[in-house]
């Protein structure tokens, strides 16, 4: 028997919620549907900190006007640095790589730093 817990307030959670049927071997289950805006930067190491300036800078700017968007995160390795988006849909994933915050202000302020074109992708979330 597969039991499934649903937090009792969704609103407190930091994502919102929809209802998603999906057949498990018989059982009906609910799921939380998102869209993940994945952004992968080639960054040389004597600009990392100029780089994580550009995010700390816009990321509640992102929080607070993007439309859908739930969370920001910086993930940091040797290789790259990716910067991982969470919106409540892929459409509005999608508006953001359009909107003046994005290439007004992150664009112009990222594109000297970067060693390589960045990396873009945009992933559903089941």
């Amino acid at each position: 028997m597969i039991k499934l817990r649903v937090h009792a307030n969704p609103l407190a959670c930091n994502h919102r919620f929809y209802e998603l049927g999906a057949l498990i071997g018989s059982r009906l289950i609910k799921g939380i549907i998102m869209a993940q805006l994945q952004i992968t930067l080639v960054v040389s190491d004597e600009n990392r900190a100029a780089a994580a300036a550009v995010y700390a800078k816009y990321k509640q700017e992102f929080l607070d006007g993007a439309a859908g968007a739930t969370s920001k995160q910086l993930l940091i390795r040797s290789e790259d640095v990716q910067v991982l988006h969470v919106f409540d849909t892929a459409e509005n994933a999608n508006a953001y790589l359009a909107s003046e915050l994005f290439t007004n202000d992150v664009v112009r302020e990222l594109s000297p730093l970067l060693d390589a074109a960045p990396e873009v992708r945009i992933y559903d979330e089941v």
